[in-house]
């Protein structure tokens, strides 16, 4: 399985250096690890004995961030390596204050691994959620480097609890222990012999609440909502701007809406700017450094939509909404609800969320809402826009889901100090 595991993932890198001659997506992927082994070894003196933590994205990225501060914290003298699979959590993060270095993932590979493993030398590692590759497990394993795997949520349709799922469930040997969600994980792996692993939940509450409780200011987006009602609409895809569009052109009034799109290239943010309500504003263009003063929407055209184009204000930005729409629910699955409920705030989504734990939860509590067109988006602004009495409701049940279940951070640290010296 090994040489077969090598010869599919050789087949997809040279897949991704084809498509990178015309996808950009692709070609950053591709350019992004030029030079990485190069910046390794110019590195690897400071890195040695390091804490480190690989994650596929940006998403991810936050879900282990809270262990990864609570045990720097513990141990400030470990340096940190945080290592990336995608260019959007490479870039997104690549200077992130607390690593000493921030790099891509060198592809998978028995060479790959163990040149990885021999120069960095870790002193413990964090692999968040979901990401398993087969020669760096094993060359970890091999090297007995304690190695974690938090905030993990297994599916039964997964290939380690398939007929064909050997390698796969090697692959989980491979981790010291690891830290789960949820019970029905557990249950899955017990079922394969599996039982390193303690359910701890979910660190995501830990870092949205976190965010929340800093409660930190965004003079623009204050500026721009003022007394009126506002939909904060994260990471949204085209689809989702459709189903937004139709939903405002059946309501008379409002609301103003700040639009967070999921990609904020040049044609995109072109795209939307000639389709949403005008009047118009860009988050740029309101910037101290543009308007040379202060940072205030109302000394431009009052406008109904503030495009958002830039990137990592989101989880602070849902403080502004009334209500919060988030993204990818018509399309591949939907973002991160966590980030709106932490605020106190409904959120409203498309139907494709089914392996989101969350979203059924928020459902079950009256804080989320399912929409699959947009006379349904309509409806539910209605209902929370013009009744009071709803919106708080639901407004509280969202903050009690997040609130009822913080707390993963701390008892993940500590099953991992028990087992690292």
């Amino acid at each position: 399985m090994p040489l077969l595991y090598d010869i599919g993932l050789a087949l997809y890198h040279s897949g991704i250096r084809t498509a990178a001659l015309f996808n950009p997506k692709a070609r950053a992927w591709v350019d992004g690890r030029k030079g990485t082994w190069e910046r390794l070894e110019a590195k690897h003196h400071a890195l040695r004995g390091c804490l480190w933590m690989h994650c596929a994205s940006v998403g991810e990225f936050e879900q282990g961030r809270p262990v990864l501060e609570a045990l720097k914290k513990e141990r400030p003298e470990l340096p940190v390596l945080i290592t990336f699979f995608s260019p959007s959590g490479y870039e997104a993060r690549k200077d992130f204050a607390l690593a000493t270095h921030v790099e891509y993932l060198p592809a998978d590979g028995a060479a790959n691994a163990k040149r990885f493993v021999d120069l960095v030398q870790p002193k413990a590692v964090l692999w968040v959620k979901y990401e398993f590759w087969y020669q760096y497990l094993h060359a970890l394993k091999s090297a007995a480097v304690p190695t974690f795997l938090i905030s993990a949520l297994f599916r039964r349709e997964q290939p380690f609890f398939r007929w064909y799922g050997r390698a796969y469930r090697s692959m989980l040997r491979c981790f010291s222990h690891a830290f789960i969600q949820d019970e029905a994980s557990r249950d899955l792996l017990a079922s394969i012999g599996v039982r390193n692993v303690d359910v701890s939940g979910d660190t995501r509450f830990d870092r949205v609440a976190e965010i929340a409780a800093a409660n930190e200011a965004l003079p623009i987006a204050a500026s721009f909502k003022g007394t009126d009602a506002t939909l904060v609409c994260g990471s949204t895809w085209p689809a989702d701007e459709t189903i937004l569009l139709e939903a405002f052109a059946l309501r008379q009034h409002g609301p103003k809406c700040i639009l967070v799109p999921h990609e904020i290239d040049v044609d995109r943010l072109k795209a939307i700017g000639t389709r949403f309500q005008q009047p118009i504003a860009r988050w740029s263009d309101m910037e101290p450094s543009a308007q040379g003063n202060s940072p205030d929407a109302r000394r431009h055209q009052p406008s109904a939509t503030l495009l958002v184009d830039r990137m990592g204000l989101l989880a602070r930005l849902y403080k502004y909404a009334d209500i919060a729409y988030v993204g990818g629910g018509f399309g591949d699955g939907i973002h991160s609800l966590l980030e709106a409920a932490a605020w106190g705030k409904p959120v409203i989504f498309g139907p494709n969320h089914r392996k989101f734990a969350e979203a059924r939860g928020l459902i079950e509590a009256a804080g989320g809402f399912e929409v699959n067109n947009a006379s349904e988006l309509q409806d539910v602004l209605d209902r929370l826009l013009t009744d009071p009495a709803a919106l708080a409701m639901a407004s509280e049940a969202a903050a009690r889901y997040v609130r009822n279940r913080v707390g993963a951070t701390a008892r993940i640290v500590s099953g991992i100090r028990t087992l690292v010296a």
